[in-house]
Parts: C-alpha cells; sequence; structure tokens
C-alpha cells in the first residue's frame, strides 16, 4: 500500500501543474487510498488516529443501525466520495446518510450531488478544512445537515440547511443534540468524548427509555 500511496502522490505532483479532471481523478486513485478532489487537484489524506477511527466507528455504529431500523435510506463511512456541481470539489466525509428517494444519486464510485447528512471527524490537519472550507461547500451544495466533531478540543458543531441556504447552527438541548434529517435520532454530546463510547445496546435503551418517557407524558 506504500507503494501505491507513494505513486498517487507522485501523480497528485504532476496533477499540479495543469490540473486533471474529477474523471482522471476516480481513474487514477486506488480503491482504499483516501484522497480528494480539490481545484483540479488531489488531495491526499492523512491515515487516521486511533481516537478518531474510534470516534467514527460509534457514529456510523448508531446512526446505521437507527437508518436501518427505520427504513430511511443508507448511511455508511467513508471512503465514499460526495461530489458536488461542475468544478466544485469531491469529498470524502467521514460518514454520509442519504435518503431513500435520493439513492439515485449513487454512482459506481461517488455520490453525484449532497447526501442528506455529512458527518466529519476533525484531526490536527483537517481542523480549518472541516470547520471552514467544507462548511461553507457543504452548504453551497445544499447539503440539509452537517456535524462537526473535535474531539482534541471536545467541541462540537451542528449545522442545518435553512430556507435562505445558509446553516444554522444546531441548539443542543440538555446536553442531547436532535437530528432534523433523522427524526427522532437524538445523542448525547458528552459521549464523543468519553474514552470508551457507550455500546449500541446502552444507546438503544436510552432512546427506548426516553421514547416511553414522551409518550407516557403525552
Amino acid at each position: 500500500m506504500e507503494g501505491v500511496t507513494n505513486g498517487v502522490a507522485t501523480v497528485a505532483r504532476e496533477a499540479r501543474k495543469g490540473g486533471i479532471s474529477y474523471q482522471e481523478f476516480l481513474e487514477v486513485v486506488p480503491d482504499g487510498v483516501r484522497a480528494e478532489w480539490v481545484d483540479g487537484e488531489i488531495v491526499l489524506m492523512s491515515p487516521a488516529s486511533s481516537q478518531h477511527w474510534r470516534l467514527c466507528n460509534f457514529l456510523v455504529m448508531i446512526v446505521q443501525y437507527f437508518v436501518n431500523t427505520h427504513r430511511l435510506g443508507l448511511a455508511g463511512a467513508a471512503p465514499l466520495q460526495m461530489k458536488g456541481p461542475g468544478n466544485m470539489p469531491g469529498r470524502e466525509p467521514d460518514i454520509l446518510f442519504i435518503r431513500k428517494a435520493r439513492l439515485d444519486r449513487l454512482r459506481d464510485q461517488y455520490l453525484d450531488g449532497p447526501a442528506d447528512l455529512a458527518v466529519e471527524v476533525v484531526s490536527p490537519k483537517s481542523s480549518k478544512t472541516d470547520w471552514k472550507v467544507k462548511l461553507l461547500e457543504y452548504q453551497r451544495i445544499g447539503v440539509p445537515e452537517y456535524w462537526i466533531i473535535d474531539p482534541r478540543r471536545q467541541e462540537a458543531g451542528f449545522y442545518h440547511l435553512g430556507p435562505d441556504g445558509v446553516y444554522d447552527s444546531a441548539t443542543i438541548e440538555r446536553g442531547k443534540y436532535f437530528s432534523k434529517e433523522l427524526p427522532g435520532f437524538w445523542l448525547k454530546v458528552e459521549w464523543l468524548w468519553r474514552d470508551t463510547p457507550p455500546s449500541l445496546k446502552d444507546v438503544v435503551q436510552q432512546w427506548d427509555r426516553a421514547r416511553k418517557k414522551k409518550r407516557s407524558a403525552a
């Protein structure tokens, strides 16, 4: 894999001289090599830390469970490119959710258009990109919901696309974040900062207790 990555890095350097198309990018970058297409260039992504990997696993586990249980569409972890229109970058969010009605956007190697939910877990080298650059890109292409999870700073941003096409920062209610694109889904923000996140069984039990409590109060 190291030789493959070095080969892609060489192509990336060559691409900077004149730029390559998105189709050329898809042909050049092999499976298993994480990279994004930005301004005609190949941008290789740094290897994930164990903290990043653990947090992504937890989030995709609970999101996938919820999506599959309620038959909302498809959810999964990288690698899957999300390509905006025209010369917009081809990005690879850590987690994506796509509604059933929009699954026709899936192509062989990428998602042609915005996901309904994109999640980025911040790494030391991606802080500016995730918090600023991708926030504006995802807003521009119309991703309805965007989460930014920054484990080093223990800071999370949750954004919903307003009717004016601009992201609004979601309110955290009593330490919980309630998703808009996944109605009924919520998570405790403090779960994100634990050395060992709660198990799926524990999360589902908490969801069930909250749902029963809400019903009894109605």
